[in-house]
């Protein structure tokens, strides 16, 4: 049985040095807010569902109630 090849998966992300900054970029322009590898991203909601479904590790950023909070998934 051969092993399973290496597959690239290449996301369009913007990345700031903030989570509220991402959080605001996201509610402004739309995506996601994420915390990925230490990193504060905004990707497209489908690059966020496929990270789901790929079963990464990360996190939603979301702003609740004036704090922002993460929401971790596939952890």
């Amino acid at each position: 049985m051969n092993p399973p090849k290496p597959v690239t998966i290449e996301l369009e992300v913007t990345e700031f040095p903030t989570a509220r900054q991402a959080v605001e970029h996201a509610r402004g322009h739309g995506g996601r807010a994420i915390y990925l590898g230490a990193r504060n991203l905004v990707v497209r909601d489908r690059d966020a569902e496929w990270l789901v479904t790929a079963r990464v590790e990360f996190a939603y950023l979301c702003d609740h109630h004036g704090q922002i909070v993460t929401v971790p998934v596939n952890g």
